[in-house]
């Protein structure tokens, strides 16, 4: 990682912070040796010990939805391959990609992916990881193999993480048994149960948070989610819960042929879902729906870069925020892996569908990007169980510094910049540094390990193409 000099490395100062309650002048941050933040003071003058920036100060991003092997696989299904191509069609060229993956190339993969988005604003990440045993569907000797990849990956590139191991056991609503695609990913409740005991000592000892991910209502029959979350309640009974629900039509319309109810309606009903819990797309509610999933308190997880790749839909945003839902957005399949794009792909969705402008902003916040960075960072934060809610006392000193000699920002207000960087840039050249819990890991646009990290990454990419392990 790179390196702050240690004079310099607990306290910077800016002209100009994005806080929690909105843009603030001549800001002093300080944290501590855990990279918590121990002073946000606004109205200040330059300490001569602090560092200082020639831009706006945005919060970190925490990225909500991450399947990282699929980074290698983007690009290779942009053609059509069926009469209709569909989200069906591609999984299925998906699990053939996932069945070729070995250790060292989810890692490789996995370590770039995250320099990519350290890069473009994330700052921390909450991995859904499905993929656990190897190309036969067996475990491997340490069952916790393809786990470790990931927390090795975070560790070296310096992004926060909250673990999701996934459980699968099934191939629809009715039980069917798993396919033989899905030979990598399927767990017994209690195997599920033992690897969380084995990794929850591992996550603690980096500072990363383990959650689990019952993958959807399609692949966790009604029992086994009901003894899993038992079982993580027992371990740690505020621990991040992450389901994909309700993200295509035709698996709305199988929920009703298996139960009689919508998805997030029988989510609802049957398991005590509230602010621990994720809804990973939720695309397809009706206002019932909206209404009672909003306030549960859990968060919507939006990913709208994957959501128009797979051709999903669009969320009904207006709709949720009038319930006071919290979301955040996450880069999925990762199809785009950029911050700034996803909030553009987020708010250009609501225009397009409703036919007006800037959707998104409220009444305290009238500059959109100001108001969706703002209620991102808030959810993103609730979704990973992580103290990254942003820039107050107490939250980790997770932050981007953008660019205020960009040509794109250059002379503009704050609130300006940080519209000019995502609805007017290419969305990743303005970003000058970010700084993890107090360190800087990006300066001038760049990680330290990026090209070394790229090289792994092309050579991983080739090697399964190739149908190698190497």
């Amino acid at each position: 990682m790179p390196a702050t000099p240690p004079s310099l490395s607990r306290q910077l100062f800016a002209s100009d912070v994005l806080l929690p309650t909105g843009w603030a002048k001549d800001v002093l941050m300080q944290w501590n040796a855990e990279g918590r933040l121990t002073l946000v003071q606004a109205q200040s003058k330059p300490d001569g010990a602090a560092q200082t920036v020639c831009g706006p100060v945005i919060p970190g991003m925490p990225n909500l939805h991450s399947h990282a092997f699929q980074r290698a696989f983007g690009g290779l299904t942009e053609y059509r391959g069926e009469a209709q191509d569909s989200f069906w069609s591609w999984r299925t060229l998906m699990y053939q990609f996932a069945n070729r993956i070995t250790p060292l190339q989810l890692e490789a993969i996995a370590s770039w992916l995250y320099i990519e988005m350290l890069e473009a604003g994330y700052t921390s990440v909450c991995e859904f990881h499905y993929v656990h045993h190897d190309l036969d569907g067996k475990p491997y000797a340490d069952d916790a193999t393809l786990a470790q990849c990931l927390l090795r990956a975070a560790r070296k590139t310096g992004i926060g993480l909250t673990l999701l191991p996934v459980l699968y056991q099934a191939s629809g609503f009715d039980a069917a048994p798993p396919n033989d695609a899905q030979r990598r990913f399927i767990r017994s409740t209690d195997n599920m149960l033992n690897l969380l005991q084995r990794l929850q000592p591992q996550c603690v000892a980096q500072g990363a948070r383990l959650g689990l991910a019952p993958h959807s209502l399609r692949a966790v029959p009604p029992e086994a989610l009901r003894e899993a979350l038992a079982g993580l309640n027992a371990l740690d009974a505020t621990a991040p819960v992450h389901i994909h629900i309700a993200e295509q039509t035709a698996e709305v319309d199988a929920c009703l042929v298996w139960s009689g109810q919508r998805p997030v309606q029988w989510l609802l009903d049957h398991a005590d879902v509230n602010a621990r819990w994720c809804l990973v797309h939720a695309t397809h509610m009706n206002e019932i729906e909206y209404q009672r999933a909003a306030r549960s308190g859990a968060v919507a997880g939006l990913c709208p870069s994957t959501e128009a790749n797979l051709g999903d839909g669009i969320f009904d945003m207006p709709r949720w925020l009038s319930h006071r839902g919290a979301w955040g957005v996450g880069s999925d399949s990762h199809a785009t892996v950029n911050v700034a794009e996803e909030l553009l792909l987020l708010e250009y969705g609501q225009r397009l569908k409703l036919r007006q402008r800037n959707v998104l902003a409220t009444l305290e916040q009238a500059q959109v990007a100001t108001a969706m960075t703002l209620q991102a960072v808030q959810g993103g934060a609730q979704a990973a169980g992580r103290a990254v809610a942003g820039l107050a006392v107490g939250q980790q000193a997770d932050f981007v510094a953008l660019d205020g000699q960009h040509w794109v920002l250059a002379g503009l207000g704050a609130p300006e910049m940080l519209s000019a960087h995502v609805f007017a840039s290419h969305r990743t050249s303005a970003l000058h540094q970010v700084w993890v819990a107090g360190q800087r890991l990006v300066q001038d646009g760049q990680h330290a390990l990026h090209d070394q990290a790229a090289q792994a990454f092309v050579a991983a990419r080739r090697s399964i193409l190739s149908g190698t392990s190497a």
